[in-house]
């Protein structure tokens, strides 16, 4: 990515998608180029918890809502160190941010991350448009970047694709580190960072449990040498495919029977642990309003999601795995798409959606009790 040091709304800005369609507006951020997988995120809240969320490593996000900016941006609202967005596409950018938290504006902060966007394009559109192609390479080229159309299309279409990508380790924690548990501490938690989200671990500690948080390299002696009492595998970005090192790691927990919970990224390496496949989906689910039905339950609950990626597995039966008895317990009711895999012989579950609620409706906040409980029966 090259990127100029002030970015400018008058300045002349093009989308340019890797099927050869074209969206024409104006600079929004940082003024250069810029590469990723265009996706569409419905949140109508919270965009500076998707821009910050490393599961967005290498994607260009288009917001469905139509007018982004108003609340600004915060000192406290981070989901990480830095934006991983690699673009942002918006419609209507706030002209001037009107929130008591807010300390500068959004436009403000992705030029001083460097982060080029396009404002003024008729998203809409775009986001039906990636509906029915799909989710595809795009970039994004504003200012001097701005060149004839076949070559811009040329250069989106040499990028590299999202399926079969590796990018866990990216956006991973090189050095572990520890958040404490708020109030008394009841238990002790090993979290691979995949991606982590900051708010997952305070969710824990929220609950008496102290958070160890380890590279996602971390091997099962680096893992148990915490002595922990549930371990825990984080949301992330790309192909869950081509994540053999945590498949390897997980399976070595399964086999010491530790309570474990995964989100996300950590769902798709449970289901590949248990012998299941993944697979891309044609555009994903980005957002947090997505219905999901808790089927040990009933129960449907609105949730926020991020992922490109999902696991297949059998939703009408009970599936034989080498630790024990596995089974759906979540599902999508969009489309069907599993959210959710537990083990029925031992204390192990996930769920593809992001529990942690940031930005999000609570209605899944109970899975971190769930995980609490699973940690109080191991140990009794």
């Amino acid at each position: 990515m090259t990127t100029s040091t002030r970015g400018t709304t008058r300045v002349p800005a093009v989308l340019v998608l890797e099927d050869g369609r074209i969206f024409r507006g104006r600079a929004y951020g940082a003024v250069g180029e810029t590469f990723g997988e265009a996706v569409f995120s419905t949140g109508m809240t919270g965009y500076q918890e998707t821009l910050t969320d490393p599961s967005y490593d290498r994607q260009i996000v288009v917001a469905t809502a139509p007018q982004i900016g108003n609340t600004g941006w915060n000192d406290e609202d981070d989901e990480s160190g830095r934006i991983w967005v690699s673009g942002y596409v918006v419609r209507d950018p706030a002209r001037v941010p009107s929130n008591w938290r807010a300390t500068r504006s959004l436009d403000d902060e992705l030029v001083a991350q460097n982060v080029v966007g396009i404002s003024g394009i008729d998203t809409r559109a775009l986001t039906r448009h990636l509906r029915e192609s799909g989710s595809m390479r795009a970039g994004i080229f504003s200012g001097e970047e701005v060149r004839p159309e076949t070559e811009l299309l040329a250069r989106v279409q040499a990028q590299p694709q999202m399926k079969g990508a590796s990018l866990y380790e990216e956006v991973a924690t090189k050095e572990a580190y520890v958040v404490p548990a708020v109030g008394e501490k009841r238990f002790t938690v090993a979290a691979i960072d995949l991606g982590i989200k900051g708010m997952t671990p305070h969710r824990m500690a929220e609950r008496g449990i102290e958070v160890h948080v380890l590279p996602a390299t971390a091997s099962a002696a680096e893992v148990y040498a915490v002595d922990p009492d549930g371990v825990f595998f984080s949301n992330g970005p790309g192909d869950p495919a081509t994540a053999d090192g945590p498949v390897a790691l997980m399976t070595e927990v399964l086999e010491r029977r530790t309570p474990l919970f995964g989100i996300c990224f950590g769902n798709q390496i449970l289901g590949r642990a248990l012998g299941f496949g993944t697979y891309k989906l044609k555009y994903g689910h980005r957002g947090i309003n997505q219905p999901v039905q808790d089927r040990t339950t009933g129960k449907v609950e609105v949730t926020a999601h991020n992922h490109g990626f999902a696991v297949d597995a059998p939703l009408d039966k009970v599936s034989e795995t080498k630790f024990g008895r596995a089974e759906v317990s979540h599902i999508c009711l969009n489309d069907d798409v599993v959210e959710g895999l537990q083990l029925l012989d031992q204390p192990a579950f996930s769920v593809q959606y992001h529990p942690e609620a940031a930005a999000g409706p609570h209605d899944a906040a109970y899975l971190f009790d769930r995980f609490v409980s699973l940690m109080e029966g191991q140990r009794a």
